[in-house]
């Protein structure tokens, strides 16, 4: 048997860059970990698809992941299987990674029209807000769906006996 269709949506960070000039336009662009999804991721990807034409998400990578703090065993699922379980979707058009701190650099390279992030983020204070007004983009947050969390998920399953 062949492999799903889906995993075609999955590029490398050498070829993101030409894969994006490919999508209909306008792209929107998000980032993240994405480690265990839930209907909150969901919800928010589908609302950021709704933007643009084309949705990008770039993951970190594990490494990335690990220095953003959340436990020493996160990620729980690795580079490749975030990005096999982000490309099943049908809001996202293509998946790539980051191994920096931010993805500053490929949003750089990417030059999406529209760089979403969830809630939590002051959108007037991240750099990549700079760079993506900076070309004629804009930035936008969109509003969690509350009660959803992976770092909450991971504690109340860690919780049960």
């Amino acid at each position: 048997m062949s492999a799903p269709t889906f995993f075609s949506k999955i590029a490398s960070r050498n070829d993101a860059a030409a894969r994006v000039a490919a999508l209909p336009q306008p792209v929107v662009f998000t980032n993240g970990v994405f480690d265990v999804l839930h209907r909150g991721h969901a919800v928010y990807l589908a609302q950021a698809r709704e933007l643009g034409a084309s949705l990008v998400v770039a993951l970190n990578t594990d490494a990335s992941a690990k220095r953003l703090g959340k436990g020493p065993d996160r990620p729980l699922n690795n580079e490749a299987d975030r990005a096999a379980m982000m490309a099943a979707l049908e809001s996202v058009s293509l998946v790539t990674w980051f191994d920096e701190d931010t993805p500053i650099e490929l949003i750089r390279e990417l030059k999406p029209a529209v760089l979403c992030k969830g809630g939590d983020y002051d959108m007037a204070k991240l750099a990549e807000t700079k760079v993506v007004e900076g070309y004629g983009g804009r930035a936008v947050a969109i509003p969690f769906v509350d009660g959803y969390s992976t770092t909450s998920l991971v504690q109340r399953i860690r919780q049960r006996p």
